[in-house]
């Protein structure tokens, strides 16, 4: 007796309403990503380089490794920072994760 298989055939509708409504679908789920991740993100990136942009000689920073400091010079990608009397070390800018009083 050999056995057969009935093919899954949607039964009476119209068969692109299925692909129509999974890629409907994957577009909120694409929106959604959009909205609650690359947006923020991207919002974030920009207000960063915005204060990058704004640092000048005598602020106040804290690093991304959590060093506290002032700011004694800057050069294109670079910043000098004070962190002691006779203590500096040299950061790339893009180091600087907050500014805590601008001077």
């Amino acid at each position: 007796m050999p056995l057969t298989y009935a093919a899954a055939a949607p039964q009476g509708g119209d068969p692109t309403a299925g692909l129509l409504s999974t890629l409907i679908f994957f577009a909120a789920i694409l929106l959604i990503f959009y909205f609650m991740l690359i947006r923020p993100q991207v919002k974030r990136q920009k207000e960063h380089q915005k204060m990058l942009s704004e640092l000048k000689k005598g602020d106040r920073v804290v690093t991304t490794a959590g060093i506290h400091g002032t700011i004694a010079e800057i050069e294109d990608t670079v910043v000098i920072l004070q962190i002691a009397d006779n203590t500096r070390i040299r950061l790339e800018k893009s180091a600087i994760a907050t500014v805590l009083k601008k001077s």
